[in-house]
């Protein structure tokens, strides 16, 4: 039995919030469809990232330039980006990686907008961009959004218009960089199709467990002894 299908983990669930990162299920049909979590969407004038602490969004940063992420962003809860993530990107790439120590982002793709983040939203992985941030493995997950009218259809990367990819491409590569800059602090070293964006969200459920497995024994070990002294 899942930690979601414990009758005591339905009842926290119910009584308090929970930790988008560890408490809400990526879903069970992992890796073809998965819910994943929105912090940034496209007109936001801030770049949102979720406390890892109190699971609130804090501020990160100003969007301080002109350039918007073109994609609904969040990650995909329960997944982390360690060892195993950072060892299929070394080997695609030659290069000595480590993973960044987050969770595995994820840009989603939809025809219309959505006001806000801080959403969870149901989506279809297709591809991917295997970016690499001073020697960190820092993989961006692309799915689209399920039952979405214009995009839904798609099922891999070589789908997707050029144009849009390269969008994508544009907003990782120079989000970091003032005007001026010219030397970007990463690197998009491929796009990837749906199967490899498969084994990077594999991986990255083993990071997770290996990291993180712990919690879920804890928690209802607790909360089996808290019922029973009552």
């Amino acid at each position: 039995m899942s930690h979601t299908e414990h009758p005591l983990w339905k009842l926290l669930g119910t009584l308090y919030k929970s930790h988008p990162w560890h408490g809400i299920s990526p879903g069970d049909k992992l890796p073809e469809e998965l819910t994943a979590f929105i912090e940034v969407v496209p007109t936001d004038t801030m770049k949102y990232e979720v406390d890892k602490t109190s699971g609130y969004l804090r501020i990160d940063r100003p969007q301080k330039y002109s350039n918007v992420c073109p994609s609904l962003y969040g990650f995909i809860p329960r997944t982390y980006c360690g060892d195993s993530v950072a060892a299929f990107s070394a080997e695609k790439t030659g290069h000595e990686l480590k993973g960044d120590g987050d969770p595995l982002d994820i840009c989603i793709l939809s025809d219309r907008p959505i006001p806000h983040g801080n959403v969870l939203a149901e989506c279809i992985p297709i591809g991917g961009l295997r970016m690499l941030d001073q020697g960190e493995a820092d993989d961006k997950i692309i799915a689209v959004l399920k039952n979405d009218l214009a995009f839904s259809a798609w099922r891999d990367i070589h789908e997707v218009p050029v144009a849009m990819l390269r969008r994508l491409e544009h907003y990782f590569l120079t989000y970091k960089l003032a005007p001026g800059d010219h030397q970007a602090t990463v690197e998009i070293a491929a796009i990837y199709d749906r199967e490899e964006a498969y084994e990077v969200i594999r991986r990255s459920r083993d990071d997770y467990e290996k990291g993180y497995g712990c919690i879920d024994n804890t928690l209802t070990t607790a909360l089996q002894k808290m019922r029973e002294e009552t």
